[in-house]
């Protein structure tokens, strides 16, 4: 996902309304009308040196990880569902993995948050990276005048659907395919960053009304979900009618920088922890880093500060990674054990 949320010093916050259309997709538009990093101001919260330790350990992790893409077609849409998959390289191929499957921001790809997927891999997960193509980095090529019209089409109600409906089909294809025995399909979790945050709670549980009836894209597969950066559900009324209904443990990862500003747009980082606070469910987990930005968590290095980049990176890994254990071993202590190891970083943690 594309930064947006550098301040400039004095600038007012403009007015918080929300749009009015399309509606629970306003704020995806909002984070859609960004531009490429190319064009991006760089962001230099921190000057000094990026910490090398953390690629180091992701080439060591390398080792461990083998990767396949797959070029899959949803005959009854109409609709290409490229996806990548790390597995674990030294695992006996009779043994079933816990799966994670992740949904990238607008203008992302399959091959994005590689740094999540193959530390995931690494540790005795599957995890499935979806590409979606009405949101992906096709967004960027082409005339650049036409470009906010292809954002403003990426961010409508049919394609934020669409989303969700490719990683339900992208798991039928795995569950059913020559990789399924490598998958415990009673152990998956979603997983997304900003418009794939929005796609995970969807698939979670999350339901939005139209024309008196609940639009329900929930998967039953999916037993936690792991969100980061989520944009709030403008235009709907209250975020609890939105997201209480979600029953399955959630983990919640943003920044106190996690801001999304345009002109004639503005969300702060605490939309996020309103996200959080409007999911239904007692197991839900909350980890917010001091400091950041909204596209640090995206493989972009540097973005939020040379020196906080790959902390927060190498932390979310293991939050993440500890919340999955969690999950599936019903026992929060190591995840609480990890909050208390990234506390210097956190600057709110919120355990179950």
């Amino acid at each position: 996902m594309w930064n947006c949320s550098e301040r400039s010093p004095g600038m007012t916050p403009p007015p918080q309304s929300p749009p009015a259309s399309p509606r629970w997709c306003a704020a995806l538009l909002a984070v859609a009308l960004m531009v490429p990093a190319a064009v991006l101001r760089a962001q230099t919260t921190q000057s000094a040196a990026p910490d090398t330790r953390f690629a180091s350990a992701e080439a060591e992790v390398a080792g461990r990880v083998t990767v396949q893409e797959f070029d899959w077609f949803d005959g009854a849409r109409q609709r290409q569902v490229p996806v990548r998959l790390y597995l674990p390289a030294d695992m006996a191929l009779s043994q079933a993995l816990p799966l994670v499957v992740f949904s990238h921001g607008i203008g992302g790809s399959r091959r994005g948050y590689s740094y999540l997927g193959r530390h995931w891999a690494s540790q005795g997960y599957a995890s499935l990276h979806l590409q979606h193509v009405g949101s992906d980095r096709g967004l960027w090529t082409g005339n650049l005048l036409a470009l906010a019209g292809r954002l403003q089409a990426a961010a409508q109600e049919g394609e934020a659907t669409d989303r969700v409906r490719d990683l339900s089909f992208s798991l039928d294809q795995l569950l059913a395919g020559p990789l399924a025995a490598r998958i415990d399909a009673s152990r998956i979790v979603a997983a997304g960053h900003s418009y794939g945050a929005n796609t995970t709670l969807l698939a979670a549980g999350a339901l939005v009304e139209r024309n008196g009836q609940l639009l329900d894209l929930r998967d039953a597969r999916i037993k936690a979900a792991i969100v980061i950066s989520a944009p709030p559900f403008y235009g709907e009324r209250t975020p609890q009618k939105v997201l209480g209904g979600i029953r399955v443990p959630s983990l919640h990862i943003t920044a106190t920088e996690d801001v999304i500003r345009m002109p004639g747009y503005y969300s702060p980082a605490t939309d996020r922890v309103a996200v959080f606070e409007a999911t239904g469910g007692a197991a839900k987990t909350l980890a917010v880093f001091a400091g950041g930005s909204h596209s640090i968590f995206t493989d972009r290095p540097g973005t939020g500060g040379a020196l906080l980049n790959p902390q927060v990176k190498a932390a979310t890994q293991a939050l993440s990674t500890a919340f999955l254990g969690s999950v599936f071993s019903g026992d929060s202590a190591a995840l609480r054990l990890a909050g208390q190891r990234f506390a210097g970083l956190l600057a709110r943690f919120t355990p179950p």
